[in-house]
């Protein structure tokens, strides 16, 4: 079980146990069954005595409202399956110098929180609700772990009796796993999941930005080409033109300037032919060419309107 608030001594119990034995209701009733022991205790020595008035004002020390049970409410409903508790580091269990993956289960405490590590098969689990899931424990590396629970301040129990059968030691009996990747802390994969969804909000926003801006100067180079592509197109209208004219002046002319301007051989139309169809040549631009040509234009009309009145 993964952990639910601070019901950590339930998913605790559970784990241990491989099943949905224990809810809150029923932890919460062993707690209250211990602070009415407690409270007739305190009520031997009198109910008027200060001690008493003071135990009454005090909130129970069996549980919380955040869902804490103490080690007496876990000890209290293990005893339902005839197991027992014993503190892993008391001078009782050192003595007998056991081995621990010669056990078969362990229950750690830290301040408020429970896990349990539990061998199931012939591995050992760390089955801490504050992971992902199970973490693997070799029997080389067991001890450490526990010492360095110890060394953080854990309380360790051992927990002796028969657990109920599983599914999961029975099948972990005939395999063994490996397990590649440790699993992640909780808070750890949600900060990772949080810092993933912030970046990909940002990329959104990029994307969205690019998408709006982006395509707004797409849009101003796609007109800004096509302006010059027309303005090019229309340049070479214009130079096609110009050439036809000149072309057509020259050929109505011919028979008038041919004392005066030397032919070209082959005249292909080609702009850079032109050139050479001049007196001036080299030093004529486009618009003189084009005075030129409609001079000449203008003295053929003159010249065939001549030649009609004569006829």
């Amino acid at each position: 079980q993964k952990q639910e608030g601070s019901l950590c001594a339930q998913h605790c119990l559970n784990n241990l146990l491989q099943g949905e034995y224990f809810s809150p209701v029923e932890l919460s009733s062993i707690a209250h069954q211990l602070d009415e022991e407690e409270r007739m205790r305190m009520a031997e020595g009198g109910v008027t005595s200060e001690d008493y008035r003071t135990f009454l004002q005090q909130p129970s020390g069996n549980m919380d409202d955040s869902g804490f049970f103490s080690i007496q409410v876990i000890s209290n409903a293990l005893k339902v399956w005839g197991l027992e508790l014993i503190l892993f580091n008391s001078p009782e269990y050192q003595r007998l110098r056991i081995d621990p993956i010669n056990e078969r289960s362990f229950i750690c405490n830290y301040k408020e929180h429970w896990f349990t590590v539990r061998k199931l098969g012939k591995q050992w689990f760390n089955l801490n609700s504050l992971l992902t899931g199970p973490e693997l424990i070799s029997d080389t590396y067991l001890a450490l772990f526990l010492a360095q629970l110890q060394q953080e301040g854990y309380s360790i129990f051992v927990v002796k009796g028969d657990l109920p059968d599983c599914e999961a030691d029975q099948l972990l009996q005939m395999i063994r796993v490996q397990q590649m990747h440790r699993p992640k802390l909780i808070g750890e994969e949600l900060a990772q999941l949080k810092e993933q969804r912030v970046h990909k909000t940002d990329l959104e926003r990029v994307l969205e930005a690019n998408d709006g801006s982006g395509m707004l100067d797409e849009d101003e180079d796609l007109q800004r080409a096509l302006a010059l592509s027309r303005q090019e197109i229309d340049m070479e209208d214009e130079e096609a033109d110009l050439r036809r004219a000149i072309q057509l002046s020259m050929q109505g002319s011919s028979r008038n300037i041919s004392q005066d301007i030397p032919q070209t051989s082959e005249f292909s139309g080609n702009f850079k032919e032109m050139w050479f169809c001049f007196p001036t040549g080299d030093a004529m631009g486009e618009e003189d060419m084009l005075q030129a040509a409609v001079t000449m234009s203008l003295e053929t009309v003159r010249n065939d309107l001549k030649t009609e009145g004569k006829k």
